[in-house]
């Protein structure tokens, strides 16, 4: 039975460095996962009065559903201001919401920042990685992802250069194992 691996990509803008790179690493995924790429552009933000008053979104229903159905999570984002996307950060409250019905809890995750400045997402990775500790998704530590500059990691037809593969691959690797340990 293969497993369901979410890949949520934290920038929602057309030619997106991170969703080039995330579609990457989704393919390097051995057959027996399934990567799915779940969409957080549309979802509406979120406001917790919506749910106490029954008024919940479809929108967020739809994603917290499609969260849940999810065995492990990799997040490839970039940053904002040293810290997530907005759209992000919406995309995690929205799925850990409401009170007690957090459906991140006990996934394995990693990370992979991508930015073309030369810190390459730091600060974005490392908040993230407190976020995610807080909704109970079990970060890999090591080996850690940052691409900076990534536009020179992208070829002009779009395709991600062949040693950024080899990386990417490593992280790949790297993240099964993890996951497998923890399914154990």
């Amino acid at each position: 039975m293969s497993k369901k691996i979410g890949m949520i990509v934290g920038s929602t803008r057309k030619g997106s460095f991170n969703r080039t790179i995330a579609e990457s690493v989704a393919s390097l995924f051995p057959d027996k996962f399934e990567v799915v790429f779940p969409e957080i552009g549309h979802l509406e933000m979120y406001e917790q009065d919506l749910d106490d008053e029954g008024q919940t979104p479809e929108s967020w229903k739809k994603f917290r559903e499609e969260i849940k159905s999810l065995d492990g999570v990799v997040f490839v984002t970039p940053e904002y201001n040293r810290s997530v996307p907005p759209v992000l950060k919406n995309a995690i409250d929205i799925a850990s919401r409401p009170y007690g019905e957090n459906v991140w809890d006990d996934k394995p995750g990693a990370i992979i920042s991508a930015s073309p400045g030369a810190i390459s997402g730091f600060g974005a990775n490392h908040h993230l990685r407190q976020i995610l500790t807080f909704v109970n998704v079990h970060t890999m530590a090591q080996p850690e992802a940052y691409l900076g500059s990534v536009m020179n990691f992208i070829n002009e037809d779009g395709s991600v250069k062949e040693d950024t593969v080899k990386f990417l691959q490593v992280i790949t690797d790297a993240y099964v194992a993890w996951f497998e340990r923890l399914e154990k």
